[in-house]
């Protein structure tokens, strides 16, 4: 987590919020997000939607939606980011879908995820192939998002 300080003081350098939507992730995201201290001037919360009902519950994304895409799809990353950004009412939103295994599933490897970030008005995703445990796939999502976040504020939000 070497590149969680510099997310963190740019995030607070911007005045920016932070929240998430983890599906595969299971809250660590939240969890690293809420290891560092003063977190709360930042990160205003998440949503850990795992089974499929409670991407649907809770973040409205609708059962057609995922009955077209899959739950592991660029789609339900986006809706997950930008319904989650909208109801947190945050500047930026990490969305975290795929699979972790042990088996695939909807036709889809292991170790495929989905990491979308709604910013502004749009959501951007990308779309990975990681490997190893199911925590190392976990872990090396969260890597990922908070480089991904680093890039996406220097790009967007440095004037």
């Amino acid at each position: 987590m070497n590149n969680l300080n510099e997310l963190v003081t740019l995030l607070n350098k911007y005045y920016l919020t932070l929240s998430s939507a983890e599906s595969l992730t299971g809250g660590l995201f939240a969890k690293t997000m809420t290891e560092v201290k003063g977190a709360s001037k930042f990160y205003k919360g998440g949503f850990v939607t795992y089974m499929t009902e409670e991407k649907v519950r809770l973040l409205g994304i609708s059962y057609d939606y995922i009955d077209k895409y899959g739950v592991v799809s660029q789609e339900i990353a986006m809706q997950m980011a930008s319904n989650a950004k909208n109801l947190t009412k945050s500047d930026l939103c990490v969305s975290f879908t795929g699979n972790a295994g042990p088996d695939a599933m909807e036709n889809k490897p292991v170790g495929l995820v989905y990491i979308g970030i709604a910013y502004f008005q749009n959501v951007i995703v990308g779309k990975y192939q990681f490997f190893g445990s199911r925590n190392e796939i976990r872990k090396q999502c969260v890597n990922v998002a908070i480089n991904c976040l680093i890039d996406l504020i220097k790009k967007y939000f440095s004037h």
